[in-house]
């Protein structure tokens, strides 16, 4: 019986902004190592025998995905694009609904893509004993073994063993504690954290989910059936899957059987705050967790992450400092849970530094908003080897590129021409308009756009090597 990795991408990791932002969140960011979160995740199974994995993302991230995916050789994935979020119940079952296309009842090892694991023996020892119980037709979910009394995760209260495996049927799903209470689970030995990892047969996951939630597999029955391959992306069906009813896994299907929990002892974290960032990550003599250009003097026991400038500290306690382009986040340690509360304040008030970067990452290279003002806006562009920006058109402004180096083809109105470094070329509002990097180096340019209206929905796409003619992303 094959094993099919379902990776679950779809998450905002709105406790790390500034770092995470809507349109590139944690899961797509380097914080633990030298790759990011979802290729540590896919890295992680190296050791294992499997299948292709699947992978379960927002729309909005489904060239990150297919770029990381590539940088990480994972040369065949099946990526699935949800239009928008539905919560992990859903998720689950797309992933469990396409890995039986085929007529095949594959187990999933079900996994977000933003955990941390540490000890990958440890977790492959976990994966092998859940294995024959997921083959045997039990729901299992895998329990970390507590470190200490934490109060932002839920439990799983463990029960009897289960007969020839290394399982434990579950007693309870329990919500976050308060303080004695953890203290008394810690001591007591039979509580878990709750990781959000599982490992079921597709059927009998669905089967479970169609009893208790048959709406929820009719609407992603339907979305699927409706959904179109996209390149290497399979787009489902936006109005089905609307119209699909959102849960978790946890409150929708395993808080109503009959699971097994596997207990899991492998420096798990899910990385889900500066807090937890900072405890598992390096420190210097002083309990600082430093990252970049930083300086610090009399400070003890803070997470310092610099992102493009020096930032210097004196005389400081338990702060957590984040520095990117265009925000700064300076936050107590013990707070930093409240984070999700600014990102909030930031959409109320409409503002843009939730959403993206400064730097915006785009399937042919990347784009940084260098300044602005009125009716003029300055970019400075880069151009992957081999790609090309869509044929478009703009209404309300006119370009001037500069090229820094490498060499553009420029296709402006009826001409096509090339344009080498130090030179420059103009696009008229209205005009039809392309640009390519022919060459075998990233093409660097500057862009000066001048006019009375500089957004990004400005554009008109007529041809697009990315399917995205009907979309700004």
């Amino acid at each position: 019986m094959s094993l099919v990795p379902l990776i679950m991408a779809g998450g905002t990791g709105s406790r790390l902004w500034p770092l995470s932002r809507q349109l590139n969140p944690k899961q797509f960011l380097t914080l633990t190592g030298e790759q990011s979160m979802l290729q540590e995740t896919l890295a992680r199974l190296d050791g294992l025998e499997h299948a292709d994995p699947v992978v379960v993302c927002n729309e909005e991230h489904r060239f990150i995905v297919a770029e990381q995916l590539r940088q990480g050789g994972v040369e065949s994935a099946a990526i699935l694009l949800e239009p928008l979020g539905r919560n992990t119940a859903p998720a689950i079952a797309l992933g469990a609904l396409h890995a039986m296309a085929h007529g095949d009842d594959p187990v999933l090892m079900v996994m977000a893509a933003d955990h941390r694991i540490a000890d990958v023996e440890a977790f492959d020892a976990a994966i092998h004993a859940a294995r024959p119980l997921a083959e045997a037709g039990q729901l299992v979910t895998f329990g970390i073994v507590p470190t200490h009394a934490e109060t932002g995760y839920g439990y799983i209260q463990r029960g009897e063993a289960v007969d020839g495996g290394d399982g434990y049927a579950v007693e309870r799903f329990v919500e976050k504690p308060d303080a004695a209470t953890a203290e008394a689970w810690l001591a007591g030995g039979e509580h878990y954290w709750n990781s959000g990892m599982f490992m079921f047969r597709a059927g009998c996951y669905l089967a479970e989910l169609e009893r208790l939630q048959p709406a929820m597999v009719a609407s992603c029955r339907a979305a699927l059936a409706e959904g179109e391959r996209d390149m290497e992306f399979v787009r489902l069906g936006r109005e089905s899957f609307t119209a699909c009813p959102a849960g978790s896994v946890d409150y929708a299907v395993m808080e109503h059987t009959q699971p097994v929990v596997v207990p899991l002892d492998a420096g798990w974290s899910d990385i889900g705050s500066w807090k937890a960032l900072w405890e598992v990550s390096p420190k210097d003599a002083n309990g600082n967790a430093i990252h970049g250009d930083v300086l610090t003097d009399t400070s003890r026991n803070c997470l310092v992450h610099a992102e493009h400038r020096l930032v210097a500290t004196l005389g400081i306690d338990d702060l957590v400092i984040v520095e990117t382009k265009d925000a700064v986040l300076v936050a107590h340690r013990e707070r930093v849970q409240e984070v999700k509360r600014l990102v909030e304040r930031l959409r109320e008030c409409e503002r843009s530094e939730h959403l993206d970067h400064r730097e915006v990452y785009r399937p042919w290279g990347c784009y940084d908003s260098i300044d602005a003002g009125q009716r003029f806006q300055v970019k400075r562009i880069t151009v992957k080897p081999g790609a090309r920006l869509s044929v478009q058109m703009h209404h309300h402004r006119a370009e001037h590129w500069v090229v820094v180096s490498g060499t553009a083809r420029v296709t402006n109105g009826e001409q096509t021409y090339l344009v080498s470094e130090n030179e420059s070329t103009f696009i008229p509002v209205g005009h039809v308009h392309s640009l390519e990097n022919p060459g075998k180096i990233p093409l660097e340019l500057v862009e000066v756009q001048s006019g009375a209206y500089l957004g990004e929905d400005d554009i008109v796409r007529f041809e697009d090597q990315y399917g995205r003619a009907s979309s700004v992303y």
